[in-house]
């Protein structure tokens, strides 16, 4: 009779993955942390402390342009911001450093070059840049200001942890193609827009209708149905054109929703798994041959 294999103890199970896990390399270990593929407590705490810090900066920084808000907690706002920009610099300097143990970014330079280049590595750039790039090199106060806008690229940075973000980023990298097209389509009605306006209503409205970019912003607010009213047709093939132009504006505004909507649809039915065929029942008095082999893992009786 043959021997029937048993389970390894627990004890034992639990040893031999542990020393699967330590016998990982460091860097693997750190990365996998770092992007979130790690299925452990600390991997799950690392992704929520870098969440919340986001979500406090995007707020601080909305905040921190209330005057009497920044006269008040003007020195809180700044000991949080160097906070977090230390820690997402720690980050970001780890993400390069262990980059390597993905088999994508292999090679000491060439690899870690490649990371730095990808989309979200230089959100995390961007999120530190206007913090240490005043301390480089001797800006303009005005253009320092500016630079602190950037902060709010840090929002960005949720895409590693949010699942709607990685989605609508696929959305768009699956649309691509419709979508420039859609967007060179929309380019070319916007130039014919402002061109026949010119023409038609140049003599009526000097002041208006001056040269074709000025007439852009005439037939961006049309071709968007948005019709602020500062800028009009007086003429009756001026108002003819430009109802035409609206009646298009409609179709362009649509077309870019539609092939959204779409990839949306076909993104989030992707993740859906598939409805497996009903199995019809076996003739009475009979039992799958499955079902006989079935033992026990301890005593090794049939089940």
């Amino acid at each position: 009779m043959a021997e029937i294999p048993r389970f390894p103890r627990r004890a034992t199970f639990l040893k031999e993955n542990r020393q699967t896990d330590t016998s990982r390399p460091l860097a693997r270990v750190i990365f996998d942390h770092l992007e979130a593929r790690a299925d452990t407590n600390l991997s799950k705490i690392l992704t929520i402390f870098i969440t919340v810090l986001i979500s406090l900066n995007i707020a601080a920084v909305v905040v921190g342009t209330l005057p009497w808000v920044e006269l008040r907690f003007g020195g809180f706002l700044k000991g949080f911001e160097v906070f977090s920009v230390v820690v997402f610099t720690v980050e970001y300097l780890l993400r390069v450093a262990t980059c390597t143990a993905d088999p994508r970014y292999r090679g000491a330079f060439v690899g870690r070059l490649r990371f730095a280049m990808t989309g979200m590595a230089l959100v995390d750039l961007v999120a530190i840049l206007p913090f240490f790039l005043p301390m480089l090199v001797r800006l303009d106060l005005r253009f320092v200001r500016a630079l602190r806008l950037f902060r709010l690229f840090r929002f960005f940075k949720m895409a590693r942890y949010s699942e709607s973000l990685q989605t609508l980023a696929n959305v768009f990298r699956a649309k691509r193609e419709e979508l420039l097209i859609t967007g060179f389509v929309v380019l070319i009605l916007l130039v014919f827009s402002a061109s026949a306006m010119f023409y038609i209503e140049h003599e009526k409205q000097p002041e208006v209708f001056s040269s074709i970019p000025a007439a852009m912003w005439w037939a961006i607010v049309t071709l968007t149905s948005v019709g602020y009213g500062d800028a009009y047709p007086v003429t009756t093939a001026g108002k003819f054109v430009a109802g035409f132009i609206c009646v298009m504006g409609i179709g362009m505004v649509a077309l870019p929703a539609g092939i959204l909507a779409s990839g949306f649809n076909e993104e989030l039915g992707r993740g859906k798994p598939a409805k497996e065929p009903p199995q019809s029942d076996p003739p009475s008095g009979t039992f799958d041959t499955q079902e006989k082999n079935i033992v026990c893992p301890h005593c090794g009786k049939r089940l």
